[in-house]
This record gives structure tokens, C-alpha cells and sequence, in this order.
């Protein structure tokens, strides 16, 4: 169903493609590996904890804010936390990289001009972390972080802003994204084509069905050679 969608898939009712950053663009393994593994490892070094209360721990103050704006912004962890974490974020920048197909992608889309706009929830800190060590950035038209807002991509209030700021139209726009929840709100904010991942994190199983339509590989909907 999916394959076949994606061979119907007509770019000429499409000016706009909204793409997420983490899990999309770019590996979520980066991710993964810094809040569950290097975070609490180096949390339980400074305040001399045991590694698996400082993960218990961590994780515990991560769930709490699942969804919301603190959730993403490198500030609040840094002051919840006591730890600095774009710091140790730079400490394991090695482990950054695209998605397979993602340059080739973004390279296609500016060929057909379509308008490729990067939206976030990471903060603008991680952005430029990302930014500094990937090939994304000059590939993008614009680059919206939910901090720019206020909201994260899970309000609606975030969909708002973005409208009235970049002008783009719900109905002649394509969302790329790895999170239901985001997805969801796309779709009742009434963004027309939507996007799930199949592998965010390279090092993870494809994640569950989204209940939305799911690409493995960018090829599928515009055609990229694969050699």
C-alpha cells in the first residue's frame, strides 16, 4: 500500500516540504544514545551517584516533561540537571550524521523548487551542534526551532505561528516526521500529505506503525538513483 502510494505520489499539488530534524534528516541514534546512555553516565559522575539512580533518575524527570516545550530545550536540562549540556552534547558530536539519502533528498527538492523548510522542536543549541558537523544546513530555505514560538510541535499554537510566519499552505504541503504525536497535530492542523519514518535510529528496530504512511529510504517518493 505504501509502495504504491508512493509511486502515485504527485509533487505538482506540493510547494512546501516541512522536515523534522531528528529521526528524519538526521539519525536519531545520536539522540538515543546521549539521553539514555552519555547523559546519565555523565550526571551520575558530577553529583556521585550511582549510574543506574542517576539513570532512573533521569529518566523519571525526562517522562514528566514528554511533550512540552522543556522537554526539548537544552536550558532547562542544564539548569534542572546541574550539568552542561551542550557540553556533553560536544562530546559525542562524532556520533551526528544524516540519514541515509537525506542530502540527496534536500539537493532534489531545491531542483523541482519546492520550498524546504527544516521545523524542530530541538533548541537552537542542538541545531547548531548538528548544523556545525552535517551537510543539512545549506540545503534548507529556512530553519524554524518551536523555541522561535514558544510551542512545541505538539500544539497547535506552533502551527499557527509557523502559517503566519512562512505564509506556507496546509493543503499544498508535505510533513516528514517521526513522532505521531507531531504527526497528529500536523494532520488536525489540516496539513495535507504526511510522512512517517520507518528506521529513525539506525541502531534501533523500524519503529511501530504510526498509523500514517511510512518511507524507509527518500527514494520512494521522489525517485533517487540508489547507486
Amino acid at each position: 500500500m505504501i509502495q504504491a502510494w508512493a509511486e502515485s505520489f504527485d509533487w505538482q499539488s506540493i510547494d512546501t516540504v516541512l522536515l523534522d530534524m531528528d529521526g528524519t534528516l538526521l539519525d536519531l541514534n545520536f539522540d538515543t544514545f546521549f539521553w539514555l546512555h552519555h547523559l546519565p553516565k555523565r550526571y551520575s559522575q558530577q553529583h556521585q551517584l550511582e549510574e543506574q539512580q542517576a539513570k532512573a533518575d533521569v529518566h523519571q524527570r525526562l517522562i514528566a516533561k514528554r511533550g512540552t516545550l522543556d522537554w526539548y530545550c537544552t536550558d532547562f536540562w542544564s539548569r534542572e540537571l546541574n550539568v552542561d549540556i551542550v557540553a556533553l552534547k560536544q562530546e559525542i558530536q562524532h556520533l551526528i550524521g544524516e540519514r541515509p539519502e537525506a542530502l540527496d533528498f534536500l539537493r532534489a527538492l531545491g531542483q523541482i523548487n519546492k520550498q524546504r523548510i527544516l521545523v524542530t522542536n530541538a533548541h537552537r543549541d542542538s541545531v547548531e551542534i548538528k548544523f556545525a558537523v552535517t551537510g543539512i544546513e545549506p540545503l534548507l530555505d529556512q530553519v524554524i526551532t518551536s523555541h522561535d514560538y514558544g510551542y512545541a510541535k505538539e500544539d497547535q499554537r506552533f502551527w499557527q505561528q509557523l502559517q503566519r510566519s512562512t505564509g506556507f499552505d496546509p493543503q499544498r504541503t508535505l510533513f516528514i516526521d517521526d513522532s505521531k504525536p507531531v504527526l497528529n497535530s500536523a494532520r488536525d492542523y489540516g496539513i495535507a500529505y504526511l510522512l512517517a519514518i520507518e528506521t529513525p535510529d539506525s541502531q534501533q528496530p523500524p519503529a511501530p506503525d504510526h498509523g500514517y504512511p511510512a518511507i524507509g529510504q527518500f527514494a520512494q517518493i521522489l525517485g533517487l538513483d540508489n547507486g
